[in-house]
């Protein structure tokens, strides 16, 4: 039997046709390479090369183990191609969801990060609402979801991203504009745009409103931050957000402000129990984390402490 590294230097002399460029080719010592062929030739009773004027003819003989040696140097270069593209995430698809809140600012954040670690992966991305996220998970249509909200459910383990609080949004050249901070109280004096109580970060606000005695009229309903956000921009009233959806500066013509009363919360990634990562899954999770934390009120350095994924 040949091993692999005789198969290699074999076929190096074959290909350069010396000793000395054999060793060039493999970056040894051409004393080492002559060493190693002589040895092969008398452990295998075989000679593979005929000297000539310091040149190594392939004998007879040896042509048909070439030809074996040339195909497996093709298998291993078939390995090398498909071990690039795996390595590229060619191949491979990623299967993500995401909660609207979070998919608008901080998903294509991390996804470019993605992007430039896996040039060739491809990507999908479901947009979800919260009660969708379990028949994703739970029917293997993808990997994760990133959630505002934690649900009870046997079949999901839930892995903390960051937390967040909510803000106040109100259109340029609102009275309320300029302002850095604004009250539960003062919010309720004006139109509000897309409270629902049923919502995660409209529970928070509706619960301030309810201890506090505060009531408030909401002219308009609608489910998406993007389109809260259009809505304000237009004048229709002001608005409670979380502040991932409007991080980054990523709506001109709205301005924030915060909110005097706690409004903290907390988002997550969630996984089917039992079901493993893929590496560009894990990879998208820690690049989500390191993305949301970057914003995250107890982190206004804006730099984040990174935090590997663990399997549950």
């Amino acid at each position: 039997m040949m091993t692999l590294r005789q198969v290699e230097v074999i076929r190096a002399v074959m290909v350069t046709g010396t000793i000395g460029g054999a060793a060039k080719l493999l970056n040894v010592s051409a004393p080492g390479i002559s060493r190693l062929v002589k040895y092969t030739e008398r452990s295998l009773g075989i000679r593979f090369f005929q000297r000539q004027n310091g040149r190594y003819f392939p004998t007879p003989e040896a042509e048909s183990i070439f030809e074996q040696i040339n195909g497996v140097y093709k298998k291993v270069d078939d390995l090398s191609e498909i071990i690039s593209k795996i390595g590229r995430g060619g191949l491979s698809e990623l299967r993500i969801g995401s909660v609207p809140s979070i998919s608008q600012v901080m998903v294509p954040r991390a996804i470019e990060r993605v992007r430039r670690r896996y040039p060739d992966l491809g990507i999908d991305i479901n947009i979800l609402k919260l009660e969708e996220a379990i028949d994703y998970l739970m029917l293997g249509r993808g990997e994760c979801v990133a959630m505002s909200y934690r649900l009870e459910h046997s079949g999901l383990d839930f892995m903390p991203l960051a937390s967040g609080e909510l803000y106040c949004i109100v259109p340029a050249g609102h009275e309320l504009a300029g302002r850095k901070q604004v009250s539960a109280a003062e919010i309720t004096r004006y139109p509000l745009i897309g409270i629902d109580p049923n919502d995660p970060y409209g529970r928070i606000m509706a619960e301030i409103f309810a201890r506090n005695r505060l009531d408030y009229n909401i002219t308009i309903r609608a489910r998406f931050g993007t389109t809260v956000c259009a809505l304000v921009k237009a004048g229709l009233g002001i608005a409670i957000i979380d502040q991932f959806t409007v991080a980054h500066g990523g709506y001109p013509g709205i301005e924030l402000l915060k909110v005097t009363e706690p409004t903290r919360f907390d988002t997550y990634i969630a996984v089917k129990r039992g079901a493993p990562l893929s590496l560009h899954a894990e990879y998208f999770i820690d690049a989500l984390r390191t993305e949301m934390r970057a914003v995250e009120p107890a982190r206004g350095n804006g730099r984040a402490t990174p935090a590997r994924v663990r399997k549950k």
